[in-house]
């Protein structure tokens, strides 16, 4: 029984889209950062508005399952 992914182009392949997804969703929250009147990082850890956190948790889910659908298809 053959390991399909354990093959050096499907294993390259696996982690060339992971990354591109990785690199595709850190300039996205970048952009969405820059955009915002003020630095989600600082009101997220500093200030502990976690209302904020949820409304940047919604996001970033919806960037990676966009990111990850346009990569699979």
């Amino acid at each position: 029984m053959e390991m399909e992914w354990l093959k050096s182009g499907a294993l390259l392949g696996s982690l060339l889209f992971a990354l591109m997804g990785v690199i595709i969703f850190l300039v996205t929250f970048i952009i969405i950062d820059k955009l915002t009147p003020y630095n989600l990082w600082e009101e997220i850890v500093e200030k502990q508005n976690r209302a904020l956190a949820l409304v940047v948790a919604a996001m970033s889910l919806g960037i990676c399952i966009i990111v990850a659908a346009a990569i699979h298809g």
